[in-house]
């Protein structure tokens, strides 16, 4: 069997898994039916998936106290809990030896079937993925595809968004996305070999079935490399690959370098979005969630939006921490970590990214990007 069909036959097989776990969109074990989506059911984490070394009551205090960190304690956060490759050139020779047959699954992140506050939403109108036409318009360069191997060794993919950077303006190399696409979560540690894509399949030459036989046909924006990676506390001590409390942290920022090119990545794609912390629910109109979903019944090989005209629902996990937000879409896992963009004084702006969600109910949901969102920001491009 040659790479490029293993790695896509391995793909497929961990995302299959995966999907059945947490919902980088596309798990949901809740939604109007009364079923759950085959691959929502929720699974439970194993027995070695958590540390006894450590007390449960040590982690609820240390996590009570995270609300009242000042600058200091989330930049030594940063500096002591971010991922850091021992070895960058050994990442990009790990990319050169791959065929660009990339994971045709994703990781998902599906909320549990039983959370009190998903069974009172009122959920809003199913909204169908639509494909954005080939050849991408220029203004999608800021959206790409994640491929990544996790800490055991698997194959997913999931979505993200090129995001500006205050302290370097004009050459921003960070991407936004969700915790869960470059972190395990609870007992696990940060993934392997992620690089971002921006642009993927911009011609549409991994479309239908096609086979390309240079990572030029599919990333002609090139291919950057994850240097640095942060997460929120709460997800490295409570995050489940199924919809829990976590899940209102589960978001991530990502620093990345050129594997094929000398300039940042915002002077590659054309620019770069800015993240809107703190918004409020009048900040938010027509809100659009893009993505590349893997799952079925896509192949991760197009880029998906969903357009909605209806005001998005909150709801919580724990009503003790910033509100998730439930937007009517049909796309499925793979689409984790894409953008959730809106506009505000004409410029289009960031406000969360795909979490959950329940693709057969026709909806997902996405973080609020609170105060502790923004302190983890600010401390990671502080670091």
């Amino acid at each position: 069997m040659t790479e490029p069909h293993r790695i896509a036959r391995r793909a497929r097989t961990a995302a299959a898994a995966a999907l059945v776990t947490v919902l980088a969109v596309g798990t949901a074990a809740c939604s109007k039916s009364p079923e759950p989506s085959p691959v929502a059911s929720p699974v439970q984490p194993s027995s070695s998936s958590s540390k006894p070394s450590i007390d449960i009551a040590d982690v609820q205090k240390f996590l009570s106290e995270v609300p009242n960190w000042g600058a200091d304690d989330w930049k030594k956060w940063a500096s002591q809990n971010g991922f850091k490759p021992e070895d960058f050139e050994a990442i990009k020779h790990f990319w050169d030896q791959e065929k660009p047959a990339a994971p045709r699954g994703g990781t998902s992140v599906a909320p549990e079937k039983q959370a009190p506050s998903l069974q009172k939403v009122v959920f809003p109108p199913s909204i169908p993925a639509k494909a954005v036409p080939h050849p991408y318009s220029p203004d999608t360069a800021l959206l790409g595809r994640i491929i990544l191997e996790n800490s055991e060794g698997e194959d997913h993919s999931c979505s993200g968004t090129v995001v500006a950077d205050p302290k370097h303006p004009g050459k921003s190399n960070l991407v936004w996305t969700a915790a869960h696409c470059v972190h395990g979560g609870k007992g696990s540690d940060y993934d392997k070999h992620l690089v971002f894509l921006p642009g993927y399949n911009r011609s549409g030459a991994s479309s239908h079935g096609k086979q390309p036989d240079d990572w030029q046909d599919i990333a002609p924006l090139g291919r950057w490399a994850a240097q640095n990676m942060l997460v929120p506390p709460q997800w490295p001590r409570e995050g489940l690959h199924v919809g829990n409390e976590a899940s209102q942290f589960d978001f991530a920022i990502v620093r990345v370098a050129p594997l094929d090119d000398t300039r940042s990545l915002e002077e590659a794609v054309g620019g770069a979005i800015p993240i809107l912390f703190n918004a409020k629910q009048s900040d938010i109109t027509a809100p659009k969630a893009y993505g590349y979903p893997a799952d079925s019944p896509f192949d991760g090989e197009e880029l998906e939006h969903c357009d909605s005209n209806t005001a998005l629902v909150p709801f919580t996990f724990n009503p003790s921490r910033p509100p998730m937000l439930i937007m009517g879409c049909t796309m499925t896992g793979g689409s984790s970590g894409g953008g959730w963009l809106t506009k505000q004084n004409g410029r289009t702006v960031l406000f969360s990214n795909v979490s959950i969600g329940d693709p057969v109910g026709g909806w997902q949901a996405g973080p609020t990007l609170g105060p502790e969102a923004k302190n983890l920001f600010d401390a990671f491009i502080a670091d």
